[in-house]
């Protein structure tokens, strides 16, 4: 079942699920972010995390650090036509053990050709989320940084799952930065 936002403040407010946490939905003059009826529109930090390629290296998810990144930070970042960025969020969740968190990016940067790709929130991972941000427009897109980016879509679990991600001792768990891919 999807969860409202009735659960989403009082999950927010005695787990801390999300911190800082906003109950309303700011939106007047910004990028909105905040408590949806059946989400949370998440921002984006000031932070980006840009490759840099020297010639022609290919990106390789065995080997994430054959490609350098440039840590950029700025409060609005403009993002070239064809390419991508990694940022975070601005907020740090706690998913709890019997809920999925989905993320879809927001109607205001789809609208300009940017694509946000965040992989599920699995049951019991915390952390900033890592955010992969491609601009398929033909003209660079400019982010602004504190502004939405991305809403989360929790869905509760009928039966609680046998193992979490904190179980596993997943690779990204805690994360505080934003994280390159990595393998174990």
């Amino acid at each position: 079942m999807v969860k409202n936002d009735e659960w989403i403040i009082r999950t927010s407010k005695e787990d801390r699920m999300i911190e800082p946490f906003e109950e309303s939905q700011v939106s007047a003059g910004v990028v909105a972010w905040g408590v949806s009826s059946y989400g949370y529109d998440m921002r984006i930090s000031d932070i980006f995390k840009a490759p840099v390629f020297a010639g022609g290296e290919a990106l390789d998810p065995k080997a994430p650090g054959a490609v350098e990144f440039e840590e950029v930070r700025t409060a609005c970042f403009a993002l070239r036509p064809g390419s991508y960025v990694l940022a975070r969020s601005l907020e740090y969740f706690r998913i709890p053990r019997d809920v999925l968190g989905l993320v879809t990016g927001k109607s205001t940067y789809a609208r300009c050709g940017v694509l946000v790709n965040v992989t599920p929130l699995e049951p019991e991972w915390e952390g900033y989320i890592t955010i992969g941000i491609a601009n398929t427009a033909p003209v660079p897109v400019r982010l602004y940084a504190n502004e939405g980016i991305g809403q989360v879509i929790f869905l509760g679990a009928a039966d609680t799952c046998k193992t979490s991600y904190a179980d596993r001792k997943g690779k990204y768990q805690n994360q505080k930065e934003i994280q390159v891919g990595k393998v174990k």
